[in-house]
C-alpha cells in the first residue's frame, strides 16, 4: 500500500496546493520568514505528507487518522491565509483562488475519509 498515494487525486491536489503556497509565501515580507511564512509552509506540506504516511499504514483506521490530521492542517492553512490577507501580504484575488483550491482539497479529503470508513 505504501506507493498507492501517488495515484490519489487528493494527494496530487494537495501537492499542487503546497507548491502554490510555497510560491506565494516567497513574496511575503522577509521579516515573516520565521513567522507566518514558516507556519504556512509547515502546515501545507503536512497535508500531502500525512496522506502519504497514512497510505503506508497497515489498517484503514490508521489511514483515517492521518486523513484527519490532513484535514486539521488544511484548516490551519486556511486560517493563516485569512491572517496573511488581513496583513496585506496576499491580495484578495490570490486569497479567493487559494480558498477555491482549499475547498477542493477539503472536499477530496472528506470524500476519501468517508470512502475509507465505509470499507
Amino acid at each position: 500500500m505504501a506507493k498507492n498515494y501517488e495515484n490519489l487525486e487528493v494527494w496530487k491536489e494537495s501537492v499542487d496546493l503546497a507548491v502554490f503556497i510555497y510560491k506565494e509565501t516567497g513574496l511575503f515580507p522577509r521579516e515573516e520568514l520565521y513567522g507566518l511564512t514558516s507556519q504556512l509552509r509547515r502546515a501545507v506540506i503536512s497535508i500531502p505528507a500525512n496522506i502519504a504516511e497514512g497510505a503506508g499504514r497497515t489498517s484503514r483506521k490508521e489511514f483515517v487518522h492521518f486523513i484527519n490530521i490532513s484535514l486539521g492542517s488544511l484548516n490551519e492553512v486556511e486560517s493563516l491565509l485569512y491572517i496573511a490577507t488581513k496583513l496585506g501580504y496576499l491580495d484578495s484575488n490570490k486569497f479567493n483562488l487559494l480558498k477555491k483550491k482549499i475547498e477542493k482539497v477539503g472536499g477530496l479529503l472528506g470524500g476519501f475519509r468517508k470512502y475509507l470508513l465505509q470499507k
